[in-house]
C-alpha cells in the first residue's frame, strides 16, 4: 500500500517559537521573556534580538510580518527572492513556503505573528488580501518605506508592546486597533509608491504568472504541460519565454520548489532519507541522492547533518 506523502512542515503559531527564536534571549521586548499571563491568543511581538540565523524553508498557518530597521538579509518567499535593506517590510500568508538567512550581524528589527482570526473585529480574514494587498498572491510582499514612515511603524510596535507588558483595561483591543493601524500605514506606503499598479502589471506577465503557479501547485504538479494548460500557451512557448527570460527551464523552475521541499523534509521532519525519496516521487534513495545534490552541491545526508 502506498504511503501517505508527508508534505512540507506547516507550523502553527503555538508550535513555531523553537523554529525561530534561541533558547535564552536577554532582550525584555515583546514575547521574549514574557509571562503567562500576558499572552495573547493568536498573536506574538518580537525583536530580531534572539532569532535563529536561518529559517526554512517551511509553511505557516498564520500571518507575518517584519520590518527591517538596520542591516540585511535574504528572504524567499515561494521562488521569489528578496534581499532586505533597512526600512524593508515582508509580509507572509498563511500555506507560503518561505525562508530566511544571511542574516548580517548589523540587522535589526521587529517581527509579528498572528492568526488569520485575529483582526476579525476590523477585517474579516477572507477579506485580508482585498484589503492589504501586500498578502495578494498578485501583491508584492517586499517593499521599503521611507524614513518618515518607518518612524510610524516603530511607534506602533512600541504601544503594542507597552500594551503586552502591562496589564491595562482593553489591551487585547488596543493591540489589535495598534496592529490594524499598522497594515494601514503599510497599504498607504504600498499605494503612494504605485506598487498596486506595478503588481497588476507583473502578475500579466508569464513568467511571473508561471512562477507563482508553479510556488502554489508544485506538490501536485510537476510537468511543463501542467502549467502551460493552466497558462492556456504551449508547453513549447512556455518553456522558450522562461528560458529567454530567466535562463533556466521552465522544468528547472518546478525542481527549484521540489529542492525547497526536500530541504524542508530533511531539517524539520524524522522521515529518512529512503522516506523522503519516495515520498518526492523518486524512483530510489540514489535518483534522490543524485537530484539534491546536483541542485545544492552536498548531499541529503550532509544537509541534515549541517542543519541539526
Amino acid at each position: 500500500m502506498k504511503t501517505k506523502k508527508t508534505d512540507i512542515p506547516k507550523y502553527s503559531l503555538e508550535k513555531f517559537r523553537p523554529v525561530h527564536r534561541q533558547d535564552k534571549v536577554a532582550s525584555s521586548f515583546g514575547y521574549n521573556q514574557i509571562e503567562p499571563s500576558k499572552i495573547i491568543e493568536g498573536f506574538e511581538l518580537y525583536s530580531s534580538v534572539g532569532i535563529i540565523s536561518s529559517i526554512g524553508p517551511l509553511k505557516s498557518q498564520f500571518y507575518r510580518m517584519s520590518i527591517t530597521v538596520t542591516g540585511t538579509l535574504d528572504m524567499q518567499i515561494g521562488l521569489e527572492q528578496y534581499r532586505h535593506h533597512p526600512r524593508t517590510l515582508a509580509f507572509t500568508f498563511p500555506n507560503q513556503v518561505f525562508q530566511k538567512n544571511n542574516i548580517s550581524k548589523k540587522t535589526f528589527g521587529y517581527y509579528i505573528l498572528f492568526n488569520a482570526d485575529f483582526l476579525n473585529d476590523f477585517v474579516p480574514s477572507i477579506k485580508m488580501a482585498e484589503e492589504f494587498p501586500f498578502f495578494d498572491s498578485g501583491g508584492m510582499p517586499v517593499f521599503q518605506l521611507n524614513k518618515k514612515e518607518l518612524d510610524s511603524v516603530v511607534e506602533l510596535v512600541f504601544k503594542m508592546d507597552d500594551e503586552l507588558q502591562r496589564q491595562k483595561t482593553g489591551k487585547v483591543k488596543a493591540i489589535k486597533m495598534y496592529l490594524y493601524l499598522m497594515l494601514l500605514e503599510a497599504k498607504r506606503s504600498y499605494e503612494r509608491q504605485g506598487l498596486q499598479s506595478a503588481s497588476l502589471v507583473s502578475s500579466n506577465d508569464l513568467v511571473t504568472r508561471f512562477r507563482k503557479l508553479v510556488s502554489i501547485n508544485y506538490r501536485d504538479k510537476r510537468q511543463v504541460a501542467d502549467y502551460a494548460e493552466l497558462l492556456a500557451v504551449s508547453p513549447n512557448h512556455l518553456n522558450k519565454v522562461i528560458k529567454d527570460k530567466t535562463a533556466k527551464t521552465a522544468s528547472d523552475t518546478i525542481k527549484e520548489m521540489l529542492t525547497q521541499e526536500a530541504k524542508a523534509l530533511l531539517r524539520y521532519t524524522a522521515s529518512s532519507i529512503s522516506q523522503i525519496a519516495y515520498e518526492l516521487d523518486f524512483s530510489d534513495p540514489a535518483a534522490f541522492n543524485r537530484f539534491f545534490k546536483k541542485a545544492t552541491k552536498e548531499t541529503p545526508m550532509a544537509y541534515r547533518s549541517k542543519h541539526n
